[in-house]
């Protein structure tokens, strides 16, 4: 499917909507595509959110934000992600933190239909004082006091990968954040890939999504620059680094926007 498509026909104002791939993979393009259809009140959820949705944020996309870790990797703060917490523009920002842990135990309930899923974690931490997706249960097996998270059901997960076949199923290989499990999670998924290949070939440590798990898959060669797609391209270090300036300054900020995301053509 044509990726203006796919994004106009699954992502609406006011759903949750997901973008993972952890260090590579990112979805920039599919979260571009987003900002050039103008979409408005979603809640974003991502393990450690980066540029893309600092980019996001900062054009108007967001109303919360569910997470673990917000950053600029290497460099520093996200800006436009800390101008709506800090002074609400150009909107105000909810925001619900996780730790890592957390949010991948949330991600997983959601994949599996569970309401929570529970782990040892939180304790000792003042995370859950700010964050009500959280609670302590007692097992009623051993009556050890763990944590329980609630589970996050996108209504909406759009990931990058290496390989799709003509049947629609995707692969992708190399660091694994929680891809599959964001999209098993979610009600509709949408998978830029960079390669459409006759057969997928098994390779190591890869994951598989069969096509009955995706709503559309888009061929978009490049989709994750700035980050990376193992075997297929190198990180951007250098836009990463200067990020940092362009994102500190508003104007300078909607100015690289105009001219970068909403004036650029669409690939596919």
């Amino acid at each position: 499917m044509d990726l203006r498509e796919a994004i106009s026909e699954h992502v609406r104002d006011g759903m949750t909507v997901a973008l993972e791939g952890f260090t590579h993979l990112i979805p920039f393009a599919a979260g571009h595509e987003v900002i050039r259809q103008g979409r408005r009140d979603l809640t974003l959820v991502r393990m450690t959110p980066d540029l893309i949705y600092d980019q996001l944020i900062g054009m108007g996309c967001a109303r919360k934000l569910i997470f673990s870790y917000g950053g600029n990797p290497g460099v520093g703060s996200l800006h436009r992600f800390r101008d709506a917490v800090e002074n609400g523009w150009p909107a105000p920002l909810e925001i619900v933190e996780h730790s890592h842990a957390g949010l991948a135990n949330a991600y997983a309930a959601g994949a599996a239909n569970l309401p929570f899923e529970v782990l040892r974690g939180y304790g000792g931490t003042d995370l859950v004082e700010h964050n009500d997706q959280v609670a302590f249960v007692d097992c009623p097996f051993t009556g050890e006091r763990l944590s329980a998270v609630r589970a996050v059901r996108p209504d909406v997960t759009v990931i990058h990968a290496q390989q799709a076949d003509r049947h629609g199923n995707v692969m992708l290989w190399g660091l694994a954040g929680v891809q599959k499990e964001a999209v098993l999670a979610a009600s509709h998924a949408i998978v830029t890939v960079e390669e459409m290949v006759d057969e997928l070939e098994a390779r190591p440590h890869s994951v598989v999504l069969p096509a009955w798990t995706i709503d559309a898959v888009c061929h978009v060669p490049g989709g994750a620059h700035p980050s990376y797609a193992a075997g297929y391209s190198t990180r951007d270090n250098e836009f990463y680094s200067a990020w940092d300036e362009i994102a500190r300054d508003r104007d300078r900020f909607t100015e690289w926007m105009r001219e970068h995301v909403l004036g650029a053509e669409v690939t596919a």
